[in-house]
């Protein structure tokens, strides 16, 4: 089938553009974001995906405000010429990999925006994410990584937010390819407890920022990682691709301990070091922790992918100091923090989604938290 993207030079097979060359249910193609003052006052998320195998578009934006995380969820009918909208939600390309403009409008569940995130960096491609079991992809999925800075207003429950560009830091990742998506049909495998256990954090300094993320199995054993120092870029028309300014480094350390009880980090230290040797310590001191089913992550109405029909918009409230940090569903977030380091002081998030055993940092179980 034709659709008007088959008119630019940019097909990867013989198929028209609308057509995958995987018909995994699984196959997605996704763009997220967040964002927060550099006073560490409110916190949000923005995510939006299609599922070409499955039919659906869908995309959520949540704010975390005076304790409370506020989301509203979209989902559709994927447009074949796979447009960037659905129902009150938009994503707008202004410049490739550089500007991208986000629009919510007005809708029953009180949050509402129009922001637009201004690239500070260069785009970094980070290491292809592959995994399997018995010879079945679970994973298999390339993401692009790149920090700015926000400007625009969002509207919650009546109190609107502006986004000054000088004080809101921004970061955003784009990905595809397949991962795994809510309702996918049983497969006759043998029973094992699942395990998972990831780790990023993308940061922000006055000049530069700091990539690191890893994935382990529950011996901590990493079959993925990656570390860079990314520059911020020189002057505003500086190109966003091409050759890659950043520094690729080995590796590098995460001392991670978690609250009693939870999944959740209590506290974290960051070590890598510079190829010409010089060290980078990095201590998170966190201010609250952002939970990623706000965006459709381990949702059980709206997760990735779901089926809604023609089109369903809903929402949702969860109080920081009263949800179950032991729930499943609950366990996935972003730990915004101020940073304290022998390089500067920044802001960032600490990503962890960790479910089954994690021998390294005490963790047994499939979401039993520590210590208990």
């Amino acid at each position: 089938m034709l659709t008007p993207h088959d008119d630019y030079p940019i097909h990867q097979t013989p198929l028209p553009i609308a057509h995958t060359l995987s018909g995994s249910q699984s196959h997605y193609d996704r763009y997220w974001f967040n964002g927060y003052p550099s006073d560490g006052s409110f916190f949000f998320a923005v995510a939006m995906g299609h599922y070409p195998n499955r039919g659906v578009i869908d995309g959520a934006l949540s704010v975390v405000v005076d304790g409370v995380q506020r989301s509203v969820y979209v989902s559709g009918r994927m447009p074949l010429d796979r447009a960037t909208s659905v129902g009150p939600m938009r994503i707008e390309v202004v410049e490739p990999l550089r500007t991208i403009r986000v629009v919510v409008d007005e809708n029953d569940h009180g949050i509402s925006g129009d922001i637009t995130f201004h690239a500070s960096t260069f785009a970094v491609e980070e290491p292809r994410q592959t995994t399997s079991r018995e010879g079945r992809v679970q994973m298999d999925s390339t993401r692009l990584t790149q920090w700015g800075r926000w400007s625009g207003w969002l509207k919650v429950n009546g109190r609107r937010i502006d986004l000054d560009p000088s004080t809101t830091y921004a970061t955003r990742d784009r990905s595809w390819g397949e991962r795994a998506v809510s309702g996918l049909s049983p497969v006759n495998a043998a029973p094992v407890m699942p395990q998972i256990a990831f780790m990023w954090a993308p940061l922000h300094f006055s000049s530069f920022c700091l990539h690191a993320m890893a994935f382990e199995r529950g011996d901590g054993y990493r079959w993925m990682e990656a570390a860079r120092y990314v520059p911020h870029l020189p002057t505003a028309d500086a190109p966003t691709w091409g050759e890659d300014p950043s520094e690729h480094l080995n590796g590098f350390d995460l001392d991670l301990t978690w609250k009693r009880g939870t999944r959740e980090m209590n506290t974290a230290r960051l070590s890598m070091n510079r190829l010409d040797g010089s060290p980078i310590e990095v201590e998170f001191e966190p201010i609250f922790s952002f939970r990623m089913r706000g965006i459709g992550y381990h949702h059980p109405e709206f997760g990735h992918g779901s089926v809604h029909g023609e089109l369903r918009v809903g929402g949702e409230e969860l109080h920081l100091d009263t949800l179950d940090p032991r729930d499943y569903t609950m366990i996935h977030v972003q730990t915004l923090s101020r940073l304290k380091s022998n390089v500067g002081e920044g802001m960032g998030v600490l990503e962890q989604l960790f479910i089954g055993e994690h021998r390294p940092t005490g963790l047994a179980g499939l979401v039993d938290g520590f210590g208990a």
